[in-house]
């Protein structure tokens, strides 16, 4: 039989088909949006998560700080940049206006949105997106755990052991203990996913429940809007005065901002302890320390603060009724992972998008 020719495809060398994958591979990576994460140890501080399927969707770039004060910097690191990733990091006014006109997306790796000026992004065309339900068992979570502790007096006891003071073990018991079946637990902003959820877990634990909503009721789908042991007031007072732990779960915005303070705080039983893991400046916070001195109520859990970290010399470092935590009820690794992921998911709807009506989670 005659040979056939092999195509002339077929003759290319091992080394022409490498290179040829790899300038494929060069293209392809230049036809991606570009990506930088202004802060990504505040995410990623242990190296534990996986950033592949932001990888694959962009031309991903890591700037590895907790935090970016310089706005000369946050300039500097958006050059060229389609696609702006932070968490928890202020962005100012005055460096969002000097962002390229490559800036198109703004990914807040978080729930809350109130340190990127979203008025100001949405005047420059950028859009800013959250990722608002990653969290909500973790912070729930966090919020009870707060509870239990502080139900035994869990804190005080260990602060006594490191003090060398073994008085518990050794004689009469000195510390307050109170069981939390048939206690009244206060969510203020209850009615969120966040608050739901711990009220689900209160409502285990043979709790009552008051959740403040400006409506004065939940909406009729809600699962807790028919429940007997849910009580829902319109007045944040009518949930001071009856609660043995009052819990905060509203966003901060100019309404919220410094709203709870000594005239809330007084209102409390001098028995009740205050739990935030929500936003730190929704407390007033010098009015809550100068509360927590003179013993209006007994005690407060706070996973959140104004500064976070606090300044160095705040009394909050120190007061004996108050327990801190650096911000952890959204830091799992289960939970970083999750926000890593919806974090794409916005990215993802971003890139594939036909017009800007196809991105998620859009909060401008």
């Amino acid at each position: 039989l005659p040979l056939v020719p092999k195509p002339a495809s077929c003759c290319m060398s091992v080394a022409s088909l490498s290179r040829l994958a790899s300038a494929t591979r060069v293209l392809w990576q230049a036809n991606k949006p570009v990506a930088i994460f202004l802060n990504a140890s505040r995410l990623d501080y242990d190296n534990c998560l996986d950033f592949s399927r932001i990888e694959s969707l962009c031309d991903f770039r890591r700037n590895n700080t907790d935090y970016v004060t310089s706005e000369d910097d946050i300039i500097h690191l958006t050059q060229d940049v389609e696609i702006v990733i932070c968490k928890e990091m202020q962005i100012p006014s005055t460096a969002l206006k000097k962002f390229p006109p490559s800036v198109k997306l703004v990914c807040e790796a978080g729930t809350g949105y109130n340190n990127i000026p979203i008025t100001q992004a949405r005047k420059q065309g950028i859009a800013v997106c959250n990722v608002p339900t990653y969290s909500t068992d973790a912070v729930a979570h966090m919020a009870i755990t707060y509870l239990m502790n502080l139900s035994i007096s869990m804190f005080e006891q260990q602060r006594m052991l490191n003090d060398g003071d073994r008085r518990n073990f050794t004689g009469p018991f000195t510390l307050p203990l109170s069981e939390l079946n048939g206690k009244t637990i206060g969510l203020i902003g209850g009615g969120g996913l966040i608050g739901s959820k711990v009220c689900d877990i209160a409502l285990v634990l043979g709790m009552n429940v008051i959740i403040s909503s400006r409506a004065g009721k939940l909406p009729k789908n809600h699962r807790h809007a028919q429940n007997p042991k849910v009580q829902v007031v319109k007045e944040i007072d009518d949930l001071l005065v009856d609660s043995d732990y009052v819990s905060i779960h509203c966003p901060l915005n100019d309404e919220t901002r410094r709203s709870f303070g000594r005239a809330q705080i007084e209102k409390m039983k001098p028995t009740a302890h205050l739990i935030n893991t929500s936003r730190g400046a929704i407390c007033n916070e010098p009015e809550l320390i100068e509360c927590l001195k003179e013993g209006i109520i007994m005690g407060a859990g706070l996973d959140v603060t104004v500064g976070e970290p606090p300044e160095m010399d705040s009394e909050l470092w120190t007061l004996p009724n108050v327990t801190l935590t650096p911000h952890i009820g959204w830091r799992r690794i289960e939970t970083r992972q999750r926000l890593v992921d919806m974090t794409a998911d916005n990215i993802e709807a971003y890139v594939d998008a036909k017009d800007e009506n196809d991105y998620i989670n859009v909060v401008n």
